[in-house]
């Protein structure tokens, strides 16, 4: 899968934003046919940072969410603010 098809968009509720601040954690909305792998490859490629892991989960409305761990050099916080959260 291309990078542009395995992230779907970014999750801006309260508890997405406050784990970017506190944990430096991220969190997407991804395609459900996305492995973690393939999730921290393409968070990789489109963002140019490290990821340290990746858990997912399935919503009860159906859809998958990511939440992606930076490596200690890179910043959610920064990240966030680049791709539009904050």
């Amino acid at each position: 899968m291309e990078p542009n098809e395995v992230i779907i968009r970014p999750v801006s509720s309260e508890s997405a934003l406050e784990r970017v601040e506190k944990a430096n954690k991220l969190t997407f909305i991804v395609s459900t046919a996305a492995n973690k792998t393939e999730v921290k490859k393409a968070v990789e490629a489109l963002y140019a940072v490290k990821v340290k892991s990746v858990n997912t989960l399935i919503t009860a409305s159906g859809d998958k969410r990511a939440v992606v761990v930076l490596e200690k050099e890179y910043s959610a916080a920064d990240l966030a603010t680049k791709i539009g959260l904050f």
